[in-house]
């Protein structure tokens, strides 16, 4: 049986160090989702890697992309260090740039080691509902896009497309509808394309807003990402996520990554165009 996550993430060698999107997944908007961009940039730069994990990326949107079209993505080798392995990814359509990113990699060693624990774990998975990060109706002619890869479970299932106000603070399970292989690189380029699952609408909830309203330009500027331990995002994790500031069209969106032993496994930062706008 195919598995819609490993066929989104997997991309085609044209050249040395030049790649094309396979399959493509559209947000609810019908614009390119961000999250299928940041996956398949870093598994086309780590194609150019041996021997060593991504631990890091840093990324900027800087078109929307189209859906209808594939992603080149041209990877420039920056630099193989004793210890680091830089890369630069640019991702274009049409010959222009949508997307470019730096990202490191990382051999294996040890060092201290301390992190940041929840205070207290949500209720558990098994215990909450499905969520849907796209309110689907008639009139918008939206379904979930993250269905078909992602189980996600929220306490407060309606927060995303409500537009009462609430804190700005989040947390969710996920993990892929279906298993994946035991390929570490594959699990951090599943979890990047998920991070960007519902982390830009934690800057509208404290604004009697949502993220699907008409009446909100919502788009991604950066992200960036630091991967910390091994993981599978075919067990649950935690997306806890904050947004500390909003101002002048934009917000600021952190999130934590925990697995279900409560250990870090990953964090994020984001900063995404959340411009008030009238409706046509």
């Amino acid at each position: 049986m195919s598995n819609p996550l490993l066929n989104i993430l997997d991309i085609e060698q044209l050249d040395l160090n030049l790649f094309r999107s396979r399959q493509h997944q559209e947000n609810h908007r019908h614009h390119l989702f961000g999250g299928q961009v940041l996956g398949q940039s870093l598994m086309a730069a780590a194609r150019t890697v041996e021997g060593r994990m991504p631990h890091s990326m840093h990324a900027y949107f800087m078109r929307a992309g189209v859906s209808d079209i594939p992603v080149i993505y041209d990877v420039d080798p920056i630099r193989d260090g004793g210890s680091f392995t830089t890369r630069r990814v640019v991702a274009r359509q049409r010959g222009r740039a949508i997307f470019n990113m730096s990202c490191s990699f990382h051999i294996e060693e040890p060092g201290f080691e301390h992190q940041m624990s929840l205070a207290t774990m949500p209720p558990g998975p098994d215990d909450l509902p499905k969520t849907s990060f796209v309110k689907a109706d008639a009139q918008a002619g939206s379904s979930d896009v993250h269905a078909m890869y992602f189980d996600l479970r929220s306490a407060q299932p309606d927060m995303y497309t409500s537009t009462e106000a609430f804190a700005p603070t989040s947390e969710f399970w996920m993990r892929s509808v279906a298993k994946l292989p035991d390929d570490p690189l594959l699990h951090c380029a599943a979890l990047a394309y998920a991070s960007d699952i519902g982390l830009m609408a934690t800057s509208t909830l404290p604004h009697a807003t949502s993220i699907m309203s008409p009446e909100l330009m919502p788009a991604s500027i950066d992200h960036a990402m630091w991967f910390h331990r091994d993981f599978r995002i075919d067990n649950w994790l935690l997306y806890s996520t904050d947004s500390p500031w909003a101002g002048g069209a934009r917000g600021l969106n952190r999130g934590l990554v925990y697995d279900q032993q409560g250990r870090l496994v990953a964090s994020t930062m984001q900063e995404g165009l959340i411009r008030p706008i009238k409706p046509r």
